[in-house]
């Protein structure tokens, strides 16, 4: 029988990872609590990342640690952070009733988080590209009324209205898929980043305003890069503008003519130092 872990376990480390990303929100310390690790891990023995290598155990209070924890090591394919993901889910300040796109579900872990944050009311659509992990996911969440879990890109049209969307890959821009399935005050936190580089998250909120939104950097981050087609020139211009500290001073997403504010440039978009 696999190790599992008590409710009190649960709750100190609940306590533990709010206290260190330094977040006020009793239903995010709750939903750490009552989120089951090992249940997303799978059976032992797990791999968990200590001093950037992965280290082989068996005993369950390791899992519960401020710690990666491999769901395809070869890959580097894992379970998140939690006190990143803490962070991550206070910005995003979820309501009761929302609806919730999570792109990069992986095993379902955060996703399950996501589902209890928005209630019975609400609910969460994950994405996961690899087929074999998806169905793990939709193994852990089976019992999540209020969770879907589809095998595909969460980079394509015809996604969900929703009010929030947390990406937990890397992205080269804020793709329009996901500016268009916003709704009205929606809220879209994603690591815009290069394949293999350090980036860094961004959260950006739909204005009414159709040609300006408020968006910010929050904290350098890395994560595995979403699948699909590379655009080169904009990871080289992506990787130039990450050279220095500047990324700090992005204060809003724009989609009319750039001008002298203007951090980094896309297709039909562009960051700005000005405010919105």
């Amino acid at each position: 029988m696999s190790p599992a872990s008590s409710p009190d376990l649960r709750r100190a480390f609940a306590r533990k990872i709010v206290a260190q990303a330094g977040v006020r929100e009793p239903r995010i310390e709750d939903a750490f609590a009552e989120t089951v690790r090992e249940k997303f891990a799978g059976p032992p023995p797990w791999f968990v990342a200590r001093h950037g290598e992965y280290v082989a155990t068996s005993e369950i209070a390791d899992l519960y640690e401020d710690c990666l924890v491999a769901i395809d090591a070869a890959r580097g394919i894992n379970i998140g952070e939690p006190a990143l993901h803490a962070r991550c889910m206070a910005e995003l300040d979820l309501k009761a009733g929302e609806t919730i796109l999570h792109v990069g579900a992986g095993v379902g872990y955060y996703t399950a988080m996501l589902a209890r944050l928005v209630g019975e009311t609400g609910h969460v659509f994950g994405y996961e590209i690899d087929a074999g992990i998806a169905a793990r996911a939709q193994d852990n969440l089976r019992d999540r009324r209020n969770v879907t879990i589809a095998a595909r890109s969460g980079i394509a049209p015809g996604l969900p209205s929703a009010d929030a969307i947390y990406v937990n890959a890397g992205a080269i821009e804020p793709y329009a898929c996901w500016r268009a399935a916003l709704k009205p005050g929606g809220r879209l936190l994603f690591p815009l980043e290069l394949p293999h580089a350090l980036g860094a998250m961004l959260l950006v909120h739909r204005a009414d305003d159709t040609t300006r939104w408020p968006a910010r950097f929050l904290f350098p981050v890395a994560f595995i890069a979403c699948e699909t087609e590379r655009d080169h020139a904009a990871e080289r211009g992506l990787a130039e503008r990450f050279r220095d500290e500047s990324w700090r001073d992005v204060h809003s997403l724009r989609f009319d003519a750039p001008d002298e504010t203007c951090w980094l440039a896309g297709p039909d978009w562009w960051l700005s130092s000005a405010a919105p």
